[in-house]
């Protein structure tokens, strides 16, 4: 009973310390994003050329040069981080969505910013968004539990993600010279989730005392993840408002780091079937709010070059 007795309270000490770290790196990612939209959109008004078809290597030299995107790619290193943090204390289950509360900040800075009225069906949206993330992590919170990441888990997590990069590098090649807001976003989302489920890894292997090649592996995905799903980022940006792309990012990451958090490291084994219909329902509620976002957030598809409408982002 005593031995029973601690382990709960620690677990209740991590999740203290876990939670906190999050929401602190889900801040940084509001800000970080806002930033960085701003650089980009600068930099294709200087150079007249739009990102959404794709970075060129004068878009990457402009981007490096323009303070905005340089600050936000620092904020959104720390929010990197603090999530990395937090994953050291909770199930990834329970703190990759929180990342939610970036989605609440960064739209509200970028309505202000942008003097634009989102319009009651993109609020709709958004709130889905919200409520369903919000009720995923609720019930993760009281359903995980961190597990032993043995090398079975880790071969089937680098399988998929080579899939899943292989289909990502394919589909980027053949709609890069389109503005397709919302394949970049899922894109990124997808990848990122990936990129959070191999830091949850390589810390799990790390508290085991199992540092060796297959984990060595396990870093080197994460980098080429992290980097490709910056890609993804930058080009939503430039056919995306930032709330739409933070939008993707907090819902389809922690969905697909969920996802695999349940199927493959098996953190929800003691759930009950009812918690698993439950996290199955809000899931699919915040993946409409992300397609409402899309469908009905007035600055879509709009950048700084584009005569239809500009965005009047202030500078």
């Amino acid at each position: 009973m005593i031995l029973l007795a601690e382990t709960e309270l620690q677990g209740v000490t991590s999740m203290a310390i876990g939670i906190p770290m999050a929401l602190i790196g889900a801040v940084l990612l509001a800000f970080g994003a806002q930033f960085q939209s701003r650089g980009l959109n600068k930099v294709e008004r200087i150079t007249g050329q739009s990102a959404g078809s794709g970075l060129s290597i004068r878009h990457v030299l402009s981007l490096l040069k323009r303070p905005s995107w340089v600050m936000g790619t620092l904020l959104l290193g720390l929010a990197v981080v603090f999530q990395i943090g937090s994953l050291s204390f909770a199930p990834l289950i329970v703190v990759q969505p929180i990342g939610v509360v970036a989605l609440v900040i960064t739209a509200t800075i970028n309505a202000r910013m942008s003097r634009v009225d989102i319009g009651q069906r993109a609020r709709v949206s958004l709130a889905m968004c919200v409520v369903g993330i919000v009720a995923f992590v609720t019930i993760a919170a009281f359903s995980a539990t961190n597990r032993e990441v043995t090398d079975v888990k880790l071969v089937t997590i680098l399988i998929a993600f080579s899939v899943v990069l292989v289909a990502a590098v394919v589909m980027f090649l053949a709609v890069r010279h389109r503005r397709v807001a919302l394949f970049y976003i899922v894109g990124a989302g997808v990848l990122y989730g990936f990129v959070v489920t191999f830091a949850k890894s390589v810390i799990g292997r790390l508290q085991q005392g199992e540092f060796e090649w297959l984990t060595w592996l396990c870093v080197a995905a994460l980098l080429i993840g992290a980097l490709l799903g910056m890609v993804f980022v930058q080009n939503a940006y430039s056919s995306g408002p930032p709330d739409l792309v933070v939008a993707g990012l907090t819902v389809i990451d922690p969905l697909v780091a969920v996802l695999i958090g349940i199927v493959v490291l098996n953190e929800a084994a003691d759930a009950a079937w009812w918690a698993v219909a439950l996290w199955g329902l809000s899931a699919v509620v915040a993946v409409i709010g992300v397609l409402g976002l899309a469908r009905f957030h007035p600055q879509v598809g709009k950048t700084h070059t584009d005569p239809t409408g500009p965005v009047q982002v202030p500078r």
